[in-house]
C-alpha cells in the first residue's frame, strides 16, 4: 500500500510540472512573436495569424484542462485508497477481536464463584460450560475464565478434580468476565432457569458485579490448523 502511495505522489508531481510547462508555453507564444513582423503583415495575414494563435491557445487550454482533470482523478484515487486502507484496518481489528487476539475493554459483568464454605461439593467443567453458554446466548461479545480468553476453539475439560481451560489448570475462586449488555447477561444467569441460582442452592457463594470497564485479555495460545490448506 505504501509503494502505491509513493507512485501516485510521483505521478501527481509530474502532472503538476506538465501543467506549469503548459502555462509557461502560453507566454512563450506571445514572446516569440516579432512585433515588426506584425506591423508589416497584410490584413489577411494578420487574420490568419490570429486564427493560428487562437488554435494554439485552444490546444494549450485543452491540455491544461486534461492535466487538471488527471490531477483530480489521482487525488480521488489516492483518497479512495486511504479510505480502503482504513476500512481494511477496521475489518482486521474486528476479526482479531473475534478471534480473541487483542485485549478488550467494555461494559459487562464479573462473576466470582467461591468454594470456601463447601466441604465436598466442587465446581466442575460442566458448570462452567453452562455459565459460558448462557452468557453467549445473552450476546456476550467476549468472555474469560480466570483471565483465560474463551474463543470458539476453547476447551473446558476436567481430569479427575482438575479443571483446564485452554490447556491451563484453573483453581477456585473462579472469576468469569463477560462484556455485553449487563441486563441481558445477568438475566441469563439469574431468575427462573438461571444456572447461578442453581449453584447457589447447592451452597456456592456467587457474586455478580456490574462494571463499565471489564478488562478481558487476549487469547495467548498459538492458533494452529492441521487440516486446513
Amino acid at each position: 500500500m505504501k509503494k502505491e502511495k509513493i507512485v501516485m505522489a510521483i505521478t501527481i508531481g509530474i502532472s503538476a510540472l506538465v501543467l506549469v510547462a503548459v502555462m509557461f508555453m502560453r507566454f512563450k507564444v506571445v514572446e516569440r512573436t516579432d512585433r515588426i513582423a506584425i506591423e508589416t503583415m497584410t490584413e489577411s495575414e494578420l487574420r490568419s495569424e490570429l486564427i493560428s494563435w487562437r488554435e494554439k491557445y485552444a490546444e494549450l487550454q485543452t491540455k491544461q484542462e486534461d492535466v487538471l482533470t488527471k490531477i483530480e482523478e489521482y487525488k480521488e484515487e489516492y483518497k479512495s485508497d486511504e479510505e480502503t486502507e482504513k476500512l481494511l484496518e477496521s475489518e482486521l481489528a474486528d476479526l482479531q477481536m473475534l478471534l480473541g487476539e487483542t485485549d478488550v475493554v467494555g461494559q459487562g459483568i464479573i462473576i466470582t464463584i467461591s468454594e470456601e464454605k463447601l466441604e465436598e461439593e466442587k465446581l466442575n467443567n460442566e458448570d462452567l460450560l453452562h455459565i459460558v453458554n448462557g452468557l453467549k446466548a445473552a450476546g456476550a461479545e467476549a468472555i474469560s475464565i480466570n483471565n483465560n480468553r474463551i474463543i470458539n476453539r476453547t476447551d473446558i475439560v476436567q481430569i479427575d478434580e482438575m479443571i483446564k481451560v485452554n490447556g491451563k489448570r484453573i483453581l477456585a475462586p473462579y472469576t468469569i468476565k463477560a462484556i455485553g449488555n449487563q441486563t441481558y447477561l445477568e438475566g441469563a444467569l439469574l431468575g427462573v432457569g438461571g444456572y447461578v441460582d442453581e449453584l447457589r442452592k447447592w451452597g456456592f457463594e456467587i457474586e455478580i458485579e456490574r462494571s463499565n470497564e471489564v478488562n478481558i485479555e487476549a487469547y495467548t495460545n498459538e492458533l494452529s490448523y492441521k487440516y486446513i490448506n
